[in-house]
């Protein structure tokens, strides 16, 4: 029988039935049936006949993938390291046009948007086909009418580095989304750009850092030499359509306490496409947190957060201020009327055709798991940073990553220096976190704690980034006695009386230590290692041991984050000029300088 109606030769099609589809394995392009393995990716999905072709493109994945059609860019392409061709190349530049000029819709008008969704969301009809409530308006620390975007492609503002708190930097709108911006750092790239509202703290006028007595600074990742700031920082802004004062809104004030209950409906930023704003629920409400489930999709896009976070929204804000909306995924009750968004992240799930999509999905019936317990030995030592009497006795959770926030949330409530934590913490080496203190969210960066037998590794390096002790958190019951930090120690009844030139061996108080002696040792160890190679603690701690005088500019070096290669770059002027010190330090800090430079070994 001939074959040109698209079905295979020798089978013949059933009255009604469609022809089968053809699938090609992504990797190998064999038509292998059934494609068992399946990879999200922030375009759609890609489908492979084996785990071996899975792994392959994974690979290949990571080195470069097309912004456009997220297929693996060649080595040989010479359009783009972008974009796997002309054609994605061009395509993606007009849908980046056609999202910078989205105007806001103020007028409360609900009409269809054609950014990633091309049919329009019905609240109305969805709230009533799902039984629903939408969480009430003074739950949000949102306006109660959305603010007006004046702010236009390519202005310059002063904005809060997202990696590192405590730099102010100069940021430029790359685009628009209804009252929302896209930024990005001047002197970082494309894979830092994050998202802030009209009306954020976060965001302020050119010349609002230097009036409230800040500097400027590089964003973190700046990729030219750190020397090159002030003149890159004059260039960047010589001739740059500055962002008016005016059109800088002030952020609302939230509602105080958490109001949300456990059911209600809103609107909220995928963490994992920032630029998507999704239908969404409150699946739980502990304490000041709410989980935010995201319908229709899979636990792996929800996420906690603060009650007062500014990533949530009421229902109906995107209609509002002209937002594009994201309706539910393919598990929702109205059917398939709404359009399915594709999963943002490129995690590989193994599928079974035997299988129904249903069956593939977490069991929201089952129990929790039972809390995992930090025990607090609030005698140990908190350092410089904690007060120790501030901090619970236990903390609770039952997800390692949530159970590892709340520690740090605890940590900056108990501390008098909580920007200095932050700090700390944003330097380190892993996966980015976002901690919410204070009505505001900041990004620090840990090791993953997917799984509880990393949580003691992360406590190991908590306590080493913020000078306390080993073990004043613990999974396990706290020890009565610390063998670290315990000012005074009840020795058992002796046998036998010491001699009394032997009393100080038994002494575990470090009250009783030889400062001087002290400071020589630590500088010794220090000098082991070659200047170059100096991290920011081990310059302050050069400083501190070389002059004690001087340790009070420690925090100075920190926010500057001046290292070993930073130190033998700095002059008098510099110091002076962008660091804020006075003469007679900054001329000390440049003797040491020069005392290093004069060693051969360095």
């Amino acid at each position: 029988m001939s074959a040109s109606n698209g079905t295979t030769p020798g089978k013949l099609r059933g009255p009604g039935r469609p022809p089968k589809k053809i699938i090609s394995c992504t990797w190998c392009n064999e038509s292998k049936l059934p494609l068992k393995y399946v990879l999200p990716t922030t375009n759609g999905k890609k489908e492979f006949c084996s785990e071996t072709c899975l792994a392959e493109f994974r690979k290949a994945y990571v080195k470069g993938a097309c912004l456009q059609c997220d297929n693996v860019i060649s080595g040989n392409n010479s359009v783009s390291k972008e974009y796997c061709s002309l054609f994605c190349l061009n395509k993606h530049q007009k849908k980046d046009l056609k999202v910078a000029t989205v105007s806001p819709n103020l007028e409360g008008s609900p009409g269809p948007f054609q950014y990633e969704t091309y049919q329009p969301f019905d609240w109305e009809e969805y709230l009533k086909e799902t039984n629903s409530e939408p969480a009430p308006q003074q739950c949000f620390r949102q306006a109660a009418n959305p603010p007006v975007n004046d702010f236009k492609v390519g202005m310059k503002l002063e904005a809060l580095d997202p990696r590192n708190v405590t730099s102010t930097c100069i940021a430029t709108v790359i685009s628009i989304l209804g009252p929302r911006l896209r930024l990005r750092l001047d002197g970082s790239d494309n894979k830092n750009d994050f998202w802030r509202l009209v009306d954020s703290s976060e965001i302020n006028a050119i010349g609002h850092c230097e009036k409230t007595g800040g500097m400027l600074q590089p964003p973190l990742g700046f990729r030219m030499n750190a020397s090159s700031w002030p003149m890159f920082l004059l260039k960047t802004l010589n001739g740059a359509e500055m962002a008016p004062s005016k059109i800088f809104q002030k952020e609302p004030s939230g509602p105080g306490v958490n109001l949300f209950e456990v059911g209600q409906k809103l609107e909220a930023v995928d963490k994992k496409n920032p630029q998507l704003i999704c239908c969404a629920t409150v699946g739980a409400v502990k304490n000041d947190q709410i989980h935010v489930t995201f319908d229709g999709w899979r636990g792996a896009f929800d996420y906690w957060c603060r009650f007062d976070s500014r990533d949530i929204f009421p229902v109906g804000w995107c209609a509002k201020s002209g937002h594009p909306m994201q309706p539910p995924g393919q598990k929702n009750h109205a059917g398939a009327r709404f359009r399915i968004r594709p999963a943002p992240l490129p995690v590989p799930v193994p599928v079974n055709t035997s299988t129904t999509t249903e069956s593939l999905e977490a069991d929201t019936s089952a129990p929790p798991p039972p809390p995992i317990v930090i025990h607090i030995r609030k005698l140990c030592n908190g350092g410089p940073l904690i007060d120790t009497n501030q901090l619970p006795n236990t903390i609770e959770e039952t997800i390692p990553v949530a159970l590892v926030k709340k520690l740090i949330g605890k940590l900056l409530d108990a501390s008098h220096k909580f920007e200095t934590i932050l700090a700390r913490l944003g330097a380190l080496q892993g996966e980015e976190m976002a901690i919410s203190h204070s009505g505001s969210t900041y990004t620090i960066k840990l090791p993953s704690v997917a799984k509880l037998g990393s949580v003691e590794v992360v406590f190991s390096l908590l306590a080493t980034a913020l000078g306390c002790c080993q073990n004043l958190f613990k999974l396990e019951t706290p020890l009565n006695e610390c063998p670290s930090c315990d000012i005074k120690v009840e020795p058992s009844p002796p046998k036998k009386k010491p001699p009394v030139e032997q009393e100080p061996a038994i002494s575990t108080t470090p009250v009783a230590a030889d400062t001087s002696t002290s400071a020589e040792t630590t500088l010794a160890n220090i000098n082991r290692i070659p200047t170059q190679e100096w991290g920011i603690e081990e310059v302050i701690q050069f400083i501190e041991s070389t002059d004690p005088c001087l340790g009070v500019h420690a925090e100075l070096f920190r926010k500057h984050e001046i290292d070993g290669k930073a130190l033998l770059l700095l002059n008098s002027d510099m110091m002076m000029k962008y660091m804020g010190l006075k003469l007679g330090p900054a001329l000390k800090i440049c003797n040491l300088v020069s005392r290093i430079k004069g060693r051969r070994h360095m």
